[in-house]
């Protein structure tokens, strides 16, 4: 076994400390960069307790089941219902004639 000098061990536990402490935070970070990236994509505000208590409850598959559903609901609350009996918008899909 390698004999390690206190200085040595106490550098080595230190530098363990500080990457267990750093992986801990970023675990406990996931909900609020989830919640911080919906609002700045979407604009969908939503509370990092609720991300978490999703995330207990179902799991990975919950919180993106979440994700979309509320993207839905945002999308049809904004612009007008798309059927396969809508009319076509041609507008964005038609060139602009240039004069």
């Amino acid at each position: 076994m390698v004999d390690l000098s206190p200085q040595a061990t106490t550098l080595l536990v230190v530098s363990t400390s500080v990457l267990v402490l750093l992986l801990v935070v970023s675990f406990l970070s996931r909900p609020r960069m989830f919640t911080q990236y919906l609002y700045t994509m979407t604009g969908i505000k939503l509370s990092p307790k609720d991300v978490a208590r999703v995330f207990k409850a179902r799991g990975k598959p919950g919180v993106r089941e979440l994700f979309l559903e509320l993207i839905i609901r945002e999308d049809v609350k904004n612009g007008p219902r798309v059927t396969p009996d809508s009319r076509p918008d041609h507008e964005l899909l038609a060139p602009e004639e240039r004069a």
